[in-house]
């Protein structure tokens, strides 16, 4: 992606992901992950993996928090912002359609809401309980299956958005989920949770 639209889309996301997640439910627990701007949120530890072709995710599942859902693709709204995932009974996950795809080098995007208004929990409503090690599981949809293990879990404010190191350019295959979090602020909720993951091997 390039370096523009990157920095277009974090603006986006913070505020357009914030204001999808109304519904009166309060988000998980606070991270364990390190300080805001360590190094290591930018490069999640895990093993090395070779990277993948490009292969449109179809489903996410995270089995510690019991995720295991389809996805859909996200682009830009009208007004610029990222697109999020209706709010709907039936949550779903959404991949950003230009970030690359999971198992491709750099960071592969996926959004989800912390609650869905009336409909009660959103799919990433447990998001922020990840822990360094948990098991991330996208299924392609050339078949291949990529695994991912979760690095950082962070609960940063959603005017201190950490841009570069969520969308920042990365040597090996990575994973971004960003949710809601926080105490609720109006109609949204005051914080992001983001959880950094890494490219630990792959099925085919």
């Amino acid at each position: 992606m390039r370096s523009l639209s990157r920095r277009a889309f974090a603006a986006g996301a913070a505020a357009t992901l914030l204001a999808g997640c109304g519904g009166g439910h309060r988000a998980g627990p606070p991270d364990t992950g390190p300080p805001r701007g360590s190094a290591s949120a930018a490069r999640p530890p895990g093993a090395a993996a070779r990277a993948l072709g490009r292969s449109v995710p179809v489903r996410l599942e995270i089995p510690a928090i019991g995720v295991d859902t389809p996805v859909m693709r996200l682009g830009l709204a009208p007004d610029g912002g990222v697109e999020v995932p209706p709010v709907t009974a039936d949550d779903r996950a959404g991949w950003y359609r230009h970030s690359p795809t999971p198992g491709q080098r750099g960071p592969s995007v996926i959004l989800g809401h912390v609650t869905v208004g009336a409909h009660g929990d959103g799919v990433f409503r447990h998001l922020a309980r990840l822990r360094r090690g948990d098991r991330i599981t996208a299924r392609l949809e050339n078949g291949t299956t990529a695994e991912f293990a979760v690095g950082p879990v962070r609960t940063v404010a959603r005017d201190d958005f950490p841009t570069e190191a969520v969308y920042g350019d990365t040597g090996r295959p990575e994973l971004r989920l960003i949710t809601c979090g926080g105490p609720r602020q109006g109609d949204g909720y005051r914080d992001n949770v983001i959880v950094f993951a890494a490219l630990s091997g792959s099925t085919s």
